[in-house]
């Protein structure tokens, strides 16, 4: 997975083309280091979405920027817009169903 970062967030999320899976989480969120592992499983799964995760400790204001208001949260976008939020209580199948929604 792309770490992204205040640095190239605009370019590697808001600016790319397709779909973007941006794993919001912290080393602190225990709920977030479980889901990691689940997150990369389906990054081999789907091949037509990039990847990416966020460090909100070393990037806040820009996780508040994206309305990240609780962990873990994932966030994809199409083409630059927002087009799926899980937050908090979901599971690796949650987030499995609404990538096949999204990427068709």
């Amino acid at each position: 997975m792309l770490e992204v970062n205040k640095e190239n967030f605009e370019v590697e999320v808001l600016s790319s083309k397709g779909l973007v899976l941006v794993d919001f989480w912290s080393p602190k969120c225990v709920p977030c280091m479980e889901l990691i592992p689940h997150v990369e499983e389906l990054e081999g799964k789907f091949e037509q979405v990039k990847f990416c995760k966020l460090n909100i400790l070393e990037n806040r204001r820009l996780a508040m920027g994206q309305k990240v208001m609780g962990l873990p949260t994932i966030l994809v976008y199409r083409d630059g817009e927002k087009v799926v939020e899980l937050s908090k209580d979901f599971t690796h199948e949650d987030l499995e169903a609404k990538l096949i929604e999204v990427a068709g």
